[in-house]
């Protein structure tokens, strides 16, 4: 088998390769959100997922009381469901019936609605009968249904009154998604509950689009960061089993070119968990400049060195083979080490977009190759 240059037409289209399918990969997830007017579902909106959806202008009109927020390179779409003010409902209830028939009915999951909030404002201590049918329409279609209760107070005793009276929702969250002043308590209340509704719609979201539900979310979230932080740690795992598996022939280092698409993949899908916009060429630049302006590849020799040191007992590999252990080992420290660059500067620059540049810097030196 002969030697493949970084730059050899086959290896790049490899790597292209690698990062389209990493893109088209990501999935699409839709979060039906439905409430009255007035009960902060913008507001809720924008506070969990990064992109100011519910701020980008009118969404698409779906049908007379819905409408569809998304955005190009952003993998959630936000079905805003209005009109269960009593003398809209009926109108809002078959239409929304209809909707739900019609993404049910569909062989694409990524048409289907994958979980819903039923906001309720929490100072109103009561639970409408439209949102209690509202609530089972949704369950008896299999959607998970996460009851918000919006504008909460901490401790809010309207939480078990509507675990009561909506017995088939999976969770009743109370949130507050912007802080508050109280005029009787002469006190601005903070946000609160955002981390839990984060976490609970985590928890009913398919796993095909767990990806999405990732990048979707603000990293002004500690929760968020958490969520991110473990779906990337998921792609790691995953790639470094497809590598042992590759390097099980064996692969000699100038020619591991099934090793290639393997971590350039592996880099892609954790920059799209971490919220990287679903470009192909944004995410062409971050591996890019993440594993170097050699053709991003790990096959240079440099390179390999630099990171078999922290592998006990493989510096003998380098100018062989890569055995299976060695390149799961090397793939395994590079993507811990992305997602770790990553997490910490997410953690620093909350809700800020990624430093292509900064990440790749952080990323060489943390292991020094």
């Amino acid at each position: 088998m002969s030697a493949l240059r970084p730059d050899h037409p086959a290896l790049q289209d490899a790597i292209a390769d690698a990062i389209s399918t990493a893109t088209r990969g990501a999935g699409r997830v839709n979060i039906l959100i439905a409430g009255k007017t007035g009960v902060g579902k913008s507001t809720l909106i924008n506070a969990v997922f990064r992109g100011e959806l519910a701020r980008t202008g009118s969404g698409k009109p779906v049908t007379q009381s819905t409408q569809e927020f998304t955005k190009p390179g952003h993998p959630l779409t936000i079905i805003d469901t209005r009109g269960l003010e009593v003398g809209d409902y009926e109108r809002s209830r078959k239409q929304l019936a209809d909707l739900i028939l019609e993404r049910s009915a569909s062989d694409d999951q990524e048409k289907h609605l994958h979980v819903a909030w039923l906001c309720i404002q929490d100072s109103s201590h009561r639970v409408e009968d439209a949102e209690i049918e509202l609530c089972d329409m949704l369950a008896n279609a299999g959607i998970p249904v996460v009851v918000v209760l919006t504008k909460a107070r901490k401790n809010s005793p309207f939480v078990e009154e509507a675990r009561k009276l909506l017995p088939r929702a999976k969770q009743v969250v109370a949130v507050r998604a912007l802080p508050e002043w109280i005029e009787e308590l002469d006190a601005e209340l903070p946000p609160m509950g955002l981390d839990k509704l984060i976490e609970v719609t985590a928890e009913h979201i398919p796993e095909a689009q767990q990806r999405a539900y990732a990048n979707a979310l603000s990293t002004r979230n500690k929760k968020a960061l958490e969520v991110k932080k473990k779906r990337a740690e998921i792609e790691v795992n995953v790639a470094a089993g497809l590598a042992a598996s590759a390097a099980a022939a064996p692969i000699p280092f100038s020619d591991a070119f099934a090793l290639v698409p393997i971590q350039v993949g592996m880099i892609a899908k954790i920059g799209i968990t971490f919220g990287m916009e679903l470009d192909t060429t944004a995410i062409t630049t971050l591996v890019t400049s993440t594993l170097g302006a050699s053709a991003a590849t790990l096959i240079g020799r440099s390179v390999v060195s630099g990171l078999l040191k922290f592998i006990p007992g493989a510096g003998s590999a380098v100018g062989g083979t890569i055995a299976a252990t060695t390149a799961g080992a090397i793939t395994k420290l590079l993507g811990n080490a992305y997602v770790a660059v990553l997490y910490d500067f997410c953690l620093k620059n909350p809700g800020k977009d990624i430093d292509i540049a900064m990440i790749a810097q952080a990323l060489k030196q943390r292991v020094k190759f």
